[in-house]
């Protein structure tokens, strides 16, 4: 059976940089699936955006410009037809910021979610989402800027991974943070 995991969370989180480093954590696990990404949001950050702003920052930021659209109704159903027919085992999808009736059409053939928040307080709305969609919360993540270390909580009773990541920016890697790897062991173990 696919999983298909869905990175959400308010704006400026950290989920394009989690996801970036999830793919690259994920890959590292010997026998893994390889993890498959969809780009469920028009704000010009495709999965190319982290290794462009590596690269080059200024190159990434004027592509980012010239792609950057809102939600069309045509976008809204690609995105909804490709995550229900993708059948890959294991599948990221990184949507907006906004627990939006867009975001909850793409959302609508995915299995599960990540929930990562900067402020911790925006989880419930979060929770509320998944409910309306039908996805499993699997992880409760509390995405910590100003933070210098990763805490891990564990996998509770409600098998849901807790903890919090440290310090999400562009350009920075974070595929070796444990947290980050704890959740890619997780998403891999619940794909299998």
């Amino acid at each position: 059976m696919a999983s298909k995991f869905v990175l959400a969370g308010p704006p400026r989180s950290g989920k394009s940089c989690l996801r970036e480093g999830l793919k690259q954590a994920i890959r590292r696990i010997p026998g893994a699936p390889y993890p498959y990404v969809i780009t469920a949001c028009p704000d010009g950050e495709g999965s190319w955006f982290q290794e462009t702003v590596n690269a080059d920052p200024a190159l990434a930021a004027a592509c980012k410009a010239a792609y950057k659209a809102k939600f069309t109704p045509e976008f809204v159903e690609r995105i909804k037809t490709s995550v229900e027919r993708c059948s890959l085992e294991l599948t990221l999808v990184d949507i907006g910021g906004i627990p939006s009736v867009e975001n909850e059409q793409i959302c609508s053939g995915a299995t599960h979610v990540v929930i990562l928040a900067g402020d911790m307080s925006k989880v419930a709305e979060w929770r509320e989402f998944a409910r309306k969609v039908g996805l499993v919360v699997v992880a409760e993540i509390h995405s910590d800027y100003h933070g210098t270390q990763d805490m891990i909580e564990g996998v509770g009773p409600d098998q849901v991974l807790r903890g919090a990541v440290h310090h999400l920016e562009r350009g920075e890697p974070v595929a070796d943070r444990p947290m980050v790897a704890a959740l890619a062991s997780w998403l891999v173990t619940l794909a299998k």
